[in-house]
C-alpha cells in the first residue's frame, strides 16, 4: 500500500543516510548487487561479489580537487562502479559525471612501466529528476551511454558507460512489475511511501531490503542521524524547487531566459548558505550544489 501521508515506515532513499544505510555497507553489499544485476540487465548472473572502496578519491598533487561518492566499489572482475544518487538537477550535471569517472580511470595507472590497460568503469546515475529540454521521450527513463562512432553508430569503446535512471518517469504500478529491474525501480522510487511490503516484491533479497529499511529497527541514534538527513534533503528539495518556481517566473515577466538562470542560480546559492550553517563540510556542499570551493568560501 502507498500513501502519502506523513506516516512513514520505511526510510527515504534518496537521503544520504537512507541510501548509504541500504546500499553503502558492507552488511548491505547484496543488495547493491542485486539492484547493479539488475539494472546492468544481468539477471542472476553477472557480479558476485563486490568491496566497497574508499568513497573519496584524492588528485594526484597537493590542492587537487577530490573526487567523493556516494558508493564506489569494485566487483570480482575489478570493475569500478560508482554509484549515485541525484537529488536535484545540478548545474554542469553531465560534465560532472565525466570528471568524477576520470577519477576511477586514472588511478588505474601503476608506478613505472604500464601498457595502458584498463578495466570497466561505470557510473550509475539514480536521479530525482528529469533531464532539461525533453531530452528523452517521456516513457524512457534507463539510459546506457557509451562513447560511439557518430558514423554508423557502433560502440567504440566498451570499457566506459554511464546508466542514468529518470526516476519521475518510473510509473509503474505493483500489477505491472515484471521484470527485476522494474521490483528494484519500485522499490527504490516508492519506498518512503510505502506502509507495508508489496505482494510483487516477495524475493528474499527484498525481505532484507524493507528490513533494513524499516525505522522502528533503528538506535535512537541511528533515528536522530536519519531524522536530520531528511531535514537536509527536504530543505535541498524545497530550495531548489522554490528557485526554479521564482526563475520561472522572472523568466515569463521579463520575457528572458536570463531570469530563470538568475533564480536557479539564486536558489543554489542558498542551498549551500544553509549547508554552511549546519557546519557540512564544503566536499558536501560542492557535491550537493555544484558550486566550486570559492564560490562556497565567499557565501
Amino acid at each position: 500500500m502507498i500513501t502519502d501521508d506523513k506516516r512513514e515506515r520505511y526510510i527515504n532513499p534518496y537521503t544520504d543516510f537512507g541510501f548509504k544505510r541500504l546500499f553503502g555497507n558492507e552488511m548491505n553489499k547484496d543488495l547493491l548487487i542485486s539492484f547493479l544485476n539488475s539494472i546492468l540487465g544481468n539477471g542472476d548472473v553477472g557480479i558476485c561479489d563486490i568491496k566497497y572502496l574508499n568513497s573519496e578519491v584524492l588528485g594526484e598533487g597537493y590542492g587537487d580537487r577530490k573526487s567523493v561518492f556516494d558508493v564506489y566499489c569494485e566487483t570480482e572482475n575489478h570493475s569500478k562502479f560508482i554509484v549515485e544518487m541525484q537529488k536535484a538537477e545540478q548545474r554542469f550535471f553531465k560534465d560532472r559525471s565525466i570528471y568524477y569517472a576520470a577519477a576511477p580511470i586514472r588511478e588505474q595507472a601503476p608506478k613505472g612501466k604500464w601498457d595502458y590497460h584498463l578495466e570497466n568503469v561505470y557510473t550509475v546515475g539514480i536521479l530525482d529528476f528529469v533531464f532539461p529540454e525533453n531530452e528523452y521521450p517521456e516513457q524512457s527513463y534507463r539510459h546506457e551511454i557509451k562513447l560511439k562512432d557518430v558514423e554508423d553508430n557502433h560502440v567504440f569503446y566498451d570499457k566506459l558507460t554511464f546508466i542514468y535512471l529518470e526516476m519521475p518517469k518510473f510509473t509503474k504500478t505493483e500489477e505491472e512489475l515484471e521484470t527485476m529491474a522494474d521490483k528494484w525501480m519500485f522499490a527504490v522510487r516508492n519506498l518512503s511511501r510505502l506502509l507495508d511490503r508489496p505482494k510483487a516484491l516477495q524475493d528474499r533479497i527484498f525481505g532484507k531490503f524493507f528490513e533494513q529499511a524499516e525505522i522502528a529497527r533503528y538506535t535512537p541514534e541511528e533515528r536522530r542521524d536519519y531524522e536530520e538527513s531528511v531535514k537536509i534533503y527536504r530543505d535541498y528539495i524545497n530550495t531548489v524547487d522554490t528557485a526554479h518556481y521564482r526563475g520561472f517566473e522572472e523568466g515569463r515577466a521579463e520575457g528572458r531566459a536570463e531570469g530563470r538562470a538568475e533564480g536557479r542560480a539564486e536558489g543554489i546559492m542558498d542551498v549551500a548558505r544553509k549547508m554552511k550553517e549546519m557546519n557540512l563540510s564544503i566536499d558536501a556542499i560542492m557535491k550537493a550544489t555544484g558550486l566550486t570551493k570559492k564560490e562556497i568560501e565567499r557565501i
